[in-house]
């Protein structure tokens, strides 16, 4: 059921600043943006902004959040939430998203300071998505569609790293053709001759 009066507006109200915190963020950057310059284009007082978000940090990491989100399937959607071709769909996905990916970049910096609300999203974050894609490749595994031996926590730590990695690559370079790259390295990964659990442990 939709939601409906003061909730359902107050939902519109959040959407709409993060919309404009996305603009002003592709416009000025992280460091530069104020809560001060989104509330002014979201037509509200900085009192009123930071009824809906408390911080520059709160307000960011749900831009973040809500990009996850987006990325993942319809809840009625068959299979699990996350699997390797819905992270192969949100790399391609971010090719036109160039502002966000340089916001995610910039946040995961912050979050290496301990004891933050950066910390704590990003460290749940990987340790969700790596749990998620994990499952898909122990399931694939089970039905003969990646080579057995491999620890799935290990092949969806790969992934994320490659992903991320190819990221920052892409911002560097925007010729950097990160989704073809990453379906190459599940390609390269899927060719892995099976092997035992033990030797494959050795080889990681």
């Amino acid at each position: 059921m939709a939601a409906r009066g003061p909730y359902a507006k107050g939902l519109a109200k959040r959407d709409e600043i993060l919309d404009v915190a996305r603009e002003v963020y592709a416009q000025f950057g992280y460091d530069r943006t104020s809560l001060r310059e989104i509330a002014r284009r979201s037509g509200l007082t900085q009192a009123g902004l930071q009824h809906h978000f408390s911080s520059k940090e709160e307000l960011f990491l749900e831009l973040l959040r809500r990009r996850d989100d987006d990325s993942l399937p319809p809840e009625d959607a068959s299979g699990p939430s996350h699997s390797v071709d819905v992270l192969m769909a949100a790399v391609e996905r971010n090719e036109g998203e160039r502002d966000l990916v340089r916001l995610f970049v910039n946040m995961s910096t912050e979050g290496l300071e301990p004891g933050t609300p950066t910390q704590s999203f990003f460290e749940d974050r990987y340790a969700w998505l790596r749990s998620e894609i994990a499952a898909d490749v122990r399931e694939k595994q089970a039905r003969g569609g990646f080579p057995s031996g491999y620890e799935p926590d290990d092949v969806a730590a790969i992934l994320l790293a490659a992903a991320d990695g190819l990221q920052l690559q892409w911002l560097l370079d925007a010729n950097t053709p990160m989704s073809a790259r990453l379906h190459l390295l599940w390609d390269m990964l899927q060719r892995l001759p099976a092997v035992d659990a033990q030797t494959a442990a050795e080889n990681v």
